[in-house]
């Protein structure tokens, strides 16, 4: 029981950083966040926990913590935004995985150039290459596909009030890509057909239900002030948005 009730903790606080990182710092918050949460989440992932009798991987709160970030810069700047934060976390993920990959090369002061730090680093970040392509290809195809589907969503049910259908629905398509791009390349032909269909639905599950769990904040953060700085793409995407329902009734 003690791993439900923490990680239940676990979600809200994750939600609340990322909340109070969009209200502290804006667009540059949510930048901010997509790049911490690639690396955090692929370095989470390792570490395995069981949770109502499933054992599963961490790292998926943090994975759609990035859902939470790109569709709030979608909603209130638009998907061009959206995109390039997008990039942004690849951006990081790649940097990540190259540098830390090229501090593993170096010989450790200790017995035959090893010691306690660089076995911890090469668990951590000497991933084999097959899992940094899923993770990588996964990221890419899900993340670019949750900024379509969702402009596609916001044309269908563009009320401020069905910002969950926009959410829960763009994400939870995404999430289901992203897991079975992930799945596939990491564990398709390592595992029996039974142990991958197991990976590939609890492993899902979870993204679902903390896509739902994460939608109030996402409520929340969407009502927040823009910050100075941001408000000029703001008032220029509104502008945009204006022009083209114009465009349309004509």
């Amino acid at each position: 029981m003690f791993n439900i009730w923490w990680g239940i903790l676990f979600v809200i606080v994750n939600y609340a950083l990322f909340t109070l990182c969009y209200r502290l710092f804006g667009i540059k918050g949510m930048y901010a966040w997509i790049g911490v949460a690639t690396v955090l989440a692929n370095v989470q992932v390792i570490k395995t926990i069981e949770l109502f009798g499933v054992v599963t991987t961490l790292g998926n709160t943090m994975y759609v913590s990035m859902y939470l970030a790109s569709d709030l810069l979608n909603e209130k700047f638009g998907p061009k935004v959206a995109r390039k934060a997008i990039w942004f976390g690849f951006f990081t993920l790649i940097m990540t995985t190259i540098i830390m990959q090229m501090v593993l090369e170096f010989r450790a002061y200790g017995v035959d150039g090893m010691s306690e730090a660089q076995s911890a680093l090469i668990t951590i970040f000497g991933q084999l290459p097959r899992l940094m392509v899923a993770s990588l290809s996964a990221y890419l195809i899900s993340q670019f596909l949750d900024v379509r589907l969702y402009t596609w969503l916001r044309q269908l049910f563009p009320a401020p009030h069905q910002l969950w259908i926009r959410n829960n629905g763009s994400t939870m398509i995404s999430s289901f890509v992203d897991t079975l791009v992930f799945c596939s390349i990491a564990f398709l032909g390592v595992y029996d057909w039974q142990v991958w269909i197991e990976i590939f639905l609890t492993t899902y599950i979870l993204k679902f239900i903390l896509t739902a769990a994460g939608t109030p904040f996402l409520y929340i953060a969407r009502g927040m002030k823009v910050a100075e700085e941001d408000k000029p793409l703001m008032i220029s995407y509104q502008i945009a948005k204006e022009q083209e329902a114009q465009e349309v009734t004509k």
